[in-house]
């Protein structure tokens, strides 16, 4: 029990301090789709118990770095930490800041639940609402929208019906979201990943995020959707 209120105080801390640390508007960077936005790298099934555990292993583009936080459940800004980093999200806060050092601040604020589709991502859907809460909190709390991250897909392409009207759903969900939100253009990437398995999921992640800062960074001032083959 004594354990448990010394974690809770020092998770309590760790959330004023960061908010005494947010002098500079956050770059907001919404993370949503399915479970490779999630992130899928160093997850193994343990074969004793056949339950999926991580491998603790952090690359190093995926470092904690004091200039990346995260909308955490409760809402609320705090360090994003070493367990944050097997999804591409980290990899893009680190490259944006790598290559432009008076970028700011980088507030993530993940929305990805795996395994869904974009039915469940349509208006006044659960995933959806979600979606816009988080990011309207991200912005009353010192946010300023800069990118969506949309990893999506897979989740779809089992029915013939569900893979006919992606296009169509993608472009009202991204529609409505925008319209939601107040920003007409607000800068949407949309990834197209390959099926498949494979021991190098972690690192393709990894190297996604990269991708994706270096053509945030370059073609900004230009776009409304971006797609991204990979």
């Amino acid at each position: 029990m004594l354990s448990f209120i010394v974690l809770a105080l020092l998770a309590h801390a760790s959330q004023l301090q960061c908010q005494n640390l947010l002098h500079h508007k956050l770059n907001v960077i919404i993370l949503a789709g399915q479970s490779n936005m999630v992130g899928r790298g160093g997850v193994i099934n343990d074969s004793s118990t056949d339950i999926p555990t991580w491998d603790g292993v952090v690359r190093p583009q995926c470092q904690p770095n004091p200039s990346i936080f995260r909308l955490s459940a409760n809402l609320a800004w705090v360090r994003a930490r070493k367990t944050d980093g097997v999804g591409p999200g980290m990899s893009f806060a680190n490259a944006v800041l790598t290559k432009d050092p008076n970028f700011g601040p980088v507030g993530l604020v993940s929305c990805a639940v795996g395994g869904t589709t974009i039915k469940e991502w349509q208006k006044w859907e659960f995933l959806y609402e979600q979606l816009v809460k988080r990011a309207q909190m991200a912005q009353q709390s010192g946010g300023v929208y800069k990118a969506m991250l949309w990893y999506q897909g897979e989740a779809d392409i089992v029915n013939q019906e569900d893979a006919e009207l992606y296009q169509g759903r993608l472009k009202t969900f991204f529609n409505g979201l925008c319209s939601d939100l107040h920003t007409p253009m607000l800068p949407i990437f949309q990834v197209v990943l390959a099926l498949g398995e494979g021991p190098y999921i972690e690192e393709s992640q990894v190297r996604l995020g990269e991708m994706l800062a270096d053509v945030y960074l370059r073609f900004l001032p230009r776009y409304l959707w971006m797609i991204l083959i990979f």
